[in-house]
């Protein structure tokens, strides 16, 4: 519990910096600076933080990237952490690339939640987004996640004006005859983004007010929904009338929800944030290395 009455159940666990995309909101196209090998927390140092964490009342895990699912034997790292006692609910975000060939074994693993970012369904604005051909790839590991029996399966498309925000309706349209979950983010400006497009004109930011009413004039007025079942977090959640999934709207710039939040941050090389936009947080690493005990 925070000073501000918060309670945070949370942790999201970045367990790798590199990601194998190079979306223009996120990095530059030649990349970053990637970590060296040993400043990235070992399978043994990340479950060590989840378990004190759970130990304090955290119950909820999502691991991140960069891009998870480059990570070496990403699925032991799963396994490990969902039979962390007290982790009930164990989530994982991923660019779908490498979804098709790991979503059965991350299910195994006890994987039970999955986000699939994916802005576009147009290939030539996925190559202008991502910078990368792999649209094909991402739209095979939806289905395979599917099929894994991954639920739900969300994608997340954050909303860039002038590149896809004429695709809204095309994505709330995913929802009407499968039990998916689109969820439009607004694009939120990030220190590790700076080099980034932003700023040089190839997008702007549409706030989530305007998505909806785009959806609306294809589809109707949107029922708002009160769910339990870890879609809600910070999302408003609606459903198209009669439709088999859900739409979910996170809205951090034009209505931020920092009252409501309940996560914390683990970074890949051990940092504990509170908030990605606060610009600093707390070293674990020199307890992780130097014989810290879990309760230090």
């Amino acid at each position: 519990m925070d000073s501000y009455g918060r309670a945070f159940t949370y942790l999201r666990v970045s367990v790798t910096d590199l990601c194998n995309l190079r979306c223009v909101y996120c990095m530059p196209e030649e990349g970053m600076k990637w970590m060296p090998r040993d400043e990235i927390l070992s399978f043994e140092e990340i479950v060590t933080v989840i378990e004190a964490a759970a130990a304090c009342g955290v119950y909820k895990i999502r691991l991140t990237g960069g891009e998870p699912l480059v990570r070496s034997d990403i699925a032991v790292l799963t396994r490990m952490v969902a039979r962390v006692p007290g982790i009930t609910d164990l989530a994982l975000t991923t660019n779908g690339t490498r979804l098709a060939e790991l979503a059965n074994d991350l299910a195994s693993a006890g994987l039970r939640r999955i986000n699939i970012s994916l802005d576009t369904m147009d290939p030539v604005k996925f190559k202008a987004i991502a910078r990368r051909h792999e649209l094909h790839e991402v739209l095979e590991g939806i289905q395979a996640a599917h099929a894994a029996g991954l639920r739900p399966v969300k994608i997340n498309m954050v909303v860039l004006g002038g590149l896809n925000d004429e695709e809204v309706a095309d994505f709330a349209a995913m929802t009407l005859d499968q039990a998916i979950d689109v969820r439009f983010i607004e694009y939120m400006p990030l220190e590790e983004a700076k080099g980034c497009a932003m700023g040089s004109g190839n997008f702007s930011f549409v706030p989530n007010q305007i998505s909806k009413e785009r959806i609306a004039a294809r589809f109707g007025e949107l029922e708002p929904l009160e769910v339990g079942d870890g879609m809600q977090g910070p999302a408003e959640v609606f459903q198209i009338q009669g439709a088999a999934g859900r739409l979910g709207f996170i809205s951090a710039m034009s209505a931020p929800f920092c009252k409501l939040c309940d996560r914390l941050r683990l970074t890949a090389s051990g940092e504990l944030r509170s908030c990605l936009l606060d610009g600093g947080g707390l070293s674990l690493k020199p307890l992780l290395r130097n014989g810290g005990s879990r309760q230090d």
